[in-house]
């Protein structure tokens, strides 16, 4: 089931519960469902009771209560959970299954558009190296996204910044030209102009890019070595290290004698399953954060995703392989398709920033 199936599941809810007189409301036109944030619980929340509360004249958590009923049968829907104030929490039937299946299908290109749109994008960018990087990286994610994309620099990048950080543009301006572009991609540059690039470059590749990637464009990166430790508070560290570990628990599956075999998220066990819902969650949401950072011009938004997807992982990676005298079981290949499928999210959202995602680390 779908977040727009499970939409109009809520909203056919709440008729039933306002024809059967529980509730004397108008039944909104769209009830927003999303991933479960924080604190929450199952596949999908809803705050459609918090919507109803006031014309209702009831509190939302009496609200909630009333419309859990009239979700709890439906077809698709396996648990209905309240939470403060008056969430509906919903998990549901088969879910799992489906994405992790859709992302080992799908590969690398899990959340790219299925056919071209027909949308064409020209941009044109400051002769300046986080400029150029930002271009060079929307245009991978917008042409995901279906559209055919041009990029191009005011002038010829300064191979200097440009080969260390693997920049290419499809075609740089010329003294003289008769129809100069205007400039519609202008992050915050990343050194002050004629500095010396050394201290970007002397990061490497992947760290300088991840440097000018991360922050939003219209923040200043910070170009510090900060980028380079192996430690918890560097988020390109988790995010590398978490598609290091899924790597490694396919191995260690291998050598115990089992292979990963996607099923329903309750198959992960319990207290697991929470933990597998929240991966699920950010897995799942993967696809919109591609859509949005090309509809904002944002690779921030990719690379921000990209952590709460690594530390997910990392969350949910001690349940995979079986402890002690345990033996493979079902479950186990539940939790390694699972795993498998969050490197597959990574190791393709890293590969669009055009950094290096390692098998060891």
């Amino acid at each position: 089931m779908t977040p727009v199936e499970l939409s109009r599941t809520v909203l056919r809810a709440v008729r039933r519960a306002v024809d059967a007189g529980e509730l004397t409301v108008a039944v909104p036109e769209r009830a927003q469902v999303g991933p479960s944030g924080p604190g929450g619980r199952g596949d999908y929340a809803t705050n459609v009771a918090l919507q109803l509360a006031r014309p209702a004249g009831r509190p939302p958590h009496e609200v909630a209560e009333i419309l859990r009923p009239h979700l709890s049968g439906v077809a698709g829907v396996a648990r209905v959970e309240i939470t403060a104030p008056g969430f509906l929490n919903i998990t549901v039937s088969g879910r799992g299954q489906a994405l992790v299946a859709e992302i080992l299908r799908l590969g690398d290109r899990y959340g790219y558009a299925a056919a071209p749109t027909g949308e064409l994008v020209q941009l044109h960018h400051p002769c300046e190296a986080r400029a150029a990087v930002t271009g060079q990286v929307l245009a991978r994610i917008l042409r995901s996204q279906g559209a055919l994309v041009r990029t191009s620099c005011e002038a010829e990048p300064d191979p200097a910044w440009a080969r260390p950080l693997g920049v290419t543009v499809d075609a740089h301006g010329r003294p003289g030209a008769p129809a100069p572009l205007d400039v519609n991609l202008r992050p915050v540059p990343a050194l002050p102009v004629g500095q010396d690039p050394t201290p970007l470059t002397a990061l490497g590749r992947d760290a300088a890019r991840w440097a000018l990637l991360h922050p939003a464009p219209h923040d200043r990166p910070r170009i510090t070595e900060e980028h380079l430790v192996q430690r918890e508070g560097n988020p390109l560290f988790r995010v590398r290290y978490a598609y290091a570990r899924s790597r490694a628990l396919s191995r260690n599956a291998a050598h115990l004698g089992f292979t990963p075999a996607p099923a329903d998220t309750g198959s992960c066990g319990v207290p697991r399953v929470h933990a597998a819902s929240e991966l699920l969650g950010v897995l799942d949401a993967y696809p919109h954060a591609l859509a949005s950072a090309a509809r904002h011009r944002g690779p921030d938004r990719l690379a921000r995703h990209l952590v709460a997807v690594a530390d997910a992982t990392l969350a949910f990676q001690h349940t995979v392989l079986p402890v002690g005298d345990e033996k493979p079981s079902a479950a186990h290949r539940t939790r390694l398709a699972l795993a498998e499928a969050a490197g597959t999210v990574l190791a393709g959202g890293l590969s669009l920033l055009g950094i290096d995602a390692p098998e060891h680390l």
